[in-house]
């Protein structure tokens, strides 16, 4: 799986969330995460969350394919929501 991010808005999320970009793709190496299509509002592009565990805890990192690379857009630690999804699974169908 190849990666891209915006290196400006990853320094922000470092600031705001607390986990850089570069770490944040650790959630895809969890074999049980869980992705499902972001649709809370029209982006102009299909968006997705992934939850996954890094280091004992529940990130989600929003993310999108642009060319067949996933481009990161945001990651945090997991809502209560989003970590009993993940806890439920079984795996949700991930982007093509």
């Amino acid at each position: 799986m190849e990666f891209e991010w915006d290196e400006a808005k990853g320094r922000i999320n470092l600031v705001k969330h607390g986990i850089a970009f570069r770490e944040a793709v650790l959630v895809f190496l969890d074999p049980r995460r869980c992705t499902w299509r972001d649709d809370r509002q029209d982006y102009g592009e299909s968006r997705w969350l992934t939850v996954g565990i890094v280091r004992g805890q529940a990130w989600c990192v929003v993310h999108t394919q642009r060319a067949g690379v996933t481009r990161i857009i945001s990651a945090r630690k997991a809502s209560a929501r989003e970590r009993r999804l993940y806890a439920e699974g079984p795996i949700h169908p991930r982007p093509q």
